[in-house]
């Protein structure tokens, strides 16, 4: 098997996964820690409305895949060398380019009909993150990077900017070494965060996370602590990545066409979006991970990172939809 997973990884990497690794199923006491803090993630409340990460198959792999022995994890690094234009709104990275979940996952299946392909009678199972696979601790066990303080996977070759998914498969294939966590004493992104989202290292509490209200939170107006905290940002928050140390050094530009960034997520100015129709926002997000920000919450989230009150805003709608 240990050709055969080496066969492996060279498919994966030429499907422009830079980062492969594989874990076993019986995973590790790490994996056991992981999944005890996930439950007390849980008991304290810090999902927020995101009951999907309750789903008990999180905490067992093999109920996604009954019969699993391995999980082969990926990487599909995401930093592209571009800026937003000065006074433009902010989106997130990952949502720069086309949906991440049908990229990785359209990938994944290819790479899972080639193991088909080799030994007929394994089966498998393609998970990116909107699968219930606790993703991050078994890219951890895998060995493509260690969970930092932020919560995000951390590379020591692509930095946290990582999309990952899994491939779970019946077949037995030699494991990796579990990543070594290299976070140390260092607490930037604990003092970075304007919402104090960071309860404490590897906690994040979604009820105060900007990305969680500019993405999942549908109330008709956001909390005030969070309008008054965005800096400009309307899809996701990247400012705990932005000052990781590990995000400090020169990264290879991606040339995946499916990673480049839409043109209009570099120059986002709230005036122009504040009156794009439903048809407009629907057509621009297309085949975007974004797509999930419905037009009135972009609406209301422009609004307040922009010191638009709700009223204001409406009204300039109203108008819009007037003339």
């Amino acid at each position: 098997m240990v050709e055969l997973a080496d066969t492996l990884k060279q498919q994966a990497r030429q499907l422009g996964f830079a980062a492969v690794g594989i874990a076993s199923a019986a995973g590790s006491e790490r994996l056991r820690l992981r999944t005890a803090a996930l439950e007390r993630w849980l008991a304290a409340g810090h999902q927020a409305d995101m009951a999907w990460m309750a789903d008990p198959r999180r905490r067992a792999v093999e109920a996604l895949l009954p019969g699993v022995r391995s999980v082969v994890a990926v990487g599909l690094p995401y930093w592209v060398d571009a800026a937003r234009a000065p006074g433009s709104l902010k989106v997130a990275r990952y949502g720069w380019g086309r949906d991440y979940h049908r990229v990785i996952d359209g990938r994944l299946r290819a790479l899972g009909r080639w193991l088909e392909s080799q030994v007929p009678d394994g089966a498998w199972r393609a998970c990116v993150d909107s699968s219930p696979l606790l993703d991050k601790a078994w890219a951890e066990e895998a060995g493509l990077g260690w969970i930092g303080k932020h919560s995000n996977l951390i590379s020591r070759e692509h930095g946290s900017w990582l999309l990952i998914g899994h491939l779970l498969t019946t077949l037995e294939l030699p494991a990796d070494a579990p990543a070594v966590p290299a976070c140390g004493a260092c607490s930037t992104c604990l003092e970075a965060c304007p919402t104090g989202a960071i309860t404490e290292p590897f906690v994040v509490d979604a009820r105060r996370c900007i990305a969680f209200h500019t993405i999942e939170n549908r109330g008709p107006e956001l909390p005030s602590a969070i309008a008054d905290s965005l800096e400009g940002w309307v899809a996701g928050c990247d400012i705990c990545q932005d000052v990781c140390p590990w995000n400090q050094k020169p990264f290879a530009s991606s040339s995946d066409p499916d990673l480049q960034p839409r043109p209009w997520w570099l120059d986002l100015r709230a005036e122009e979006a504040l009156g794009w129709s439903d048809e407009d926002w629907d057509d621009k997000l297309r085949a975007s991970a974004l797509r999930r920000i419905k037009p009135t919450m972009w609406r209301r989230n422009i609004r307040a990172a922009t010191g638009l009150g709700s009223g204001e805003g409406a009204g300039a709608e109203r108008s819009l939809a007037d003339s």
